[in-house]
Formats: structure tokens, sequence, C-alpha cells
């Protein structure tokens, strides 16, 4: 089983994404975990996107990446959800052999009405959904050379 953690800024949203899609799309092969730079708030436009979709987040808890790392666990992938500038705060996991940058919008810089922030939610949450399945898609062998092991 391949061990992945998702990173952002405050693990309220795009990490907490990618977590659940991963685990429930990744077939018994990939194990996601996320945290984030600082550990935040749940963003509640997340939370109601997600649910549209049949994945509740609802009781999820936001972690701090750092906290992660002071417990010695260890990724074989390291993926960072947030802009390359914050990405470059993420300590270094020993290990890691799979180390991406998605610079993916960030759903808390949202403007406009709460209409306007869940659409625009909805389509941060497709866009990581497509990463996802790509991920899986070019990690599939390793993941199943890790699970013969």
């Amino acid at each position: 089983m391949v061990k992945v953690l998702f990173v952002c800024i405050h693990n309220s949203a795009r990490s907490q994404m990618a977590e659940a899609f991963l685990n429930r799309l990744g077939e018994g092969l990939f194990l996601a975990e996320s945290a984030g730079l600082e550990a935040g708030t749940l963003n509640p436009f997340v939370v109601k996107a997600m649910a549209e979709i049949d994945y509740d987040l609802s009781k999820n808890q936001t972690k701090s990446v750092f906290d992660f790392y002071q417990q010695g666990r260890t990724y074989q992938a390291v993926v960072k959800v947030c802009d390359q500038i914050n990405g470059e705060r993420c300590p270094i996991f020993p290990q890691t052999l799979i180390n991406e940058n998605w610079n993916l919008e960030d759903p808390s810089a949202i403007q406009g009405d709460d209409q306007a922030k869940l659409h625009r939610t909805r389509e941060i949450r497709d866009q990581i959904q497509e990463r996802v399945h790509e991920f899986i898609k070019m990690h599939h062998a390793f993941a199943l050379k890790r699970k013969d092991a």
C-alpha cells in the first residue's frame, strides 16, 4: 500500500478533498492522510460540495503537517495542493519517493456571495477529483508492487 500525504495551508479544503477521493478511489492500493501547514477550520463550502457527491467530511478534523513530521510518520508520496511558495514551507519527509505540487486554487480565497463560493468550490472539487484519478493511473503499477511486497 502506498501511503500518501496531501498538504495545504490549513487542511481545511483542498487536502481534505484529495484525501477523501484517494481513499475511496484508490481501491485499497493507497492510504491517504492530509494535513496543513497550520491547522485551520474545515471550510463549510467544501463540506457541502463533497456531501453533494456522497462524501461526508462533516466530522473531519484539521491537522498539522508538523505534528505528523514530529511523530516520525513516513509517506511514499507527498502531494502539496497549495501554491508553490507555501508548499516550500512543508517539511521534507524521509523515505518519500514521490513529491508533487498541484498548485490548486484555495477555496477560502474565493470572493462573492455564498452561491458564487459554492459554485467555484464545486469546480475546484472536480479538478481535485480529476487530479486524483490521474495520480492513481500514474502510480498504479508502483502501488501494485508495494502491495505484493
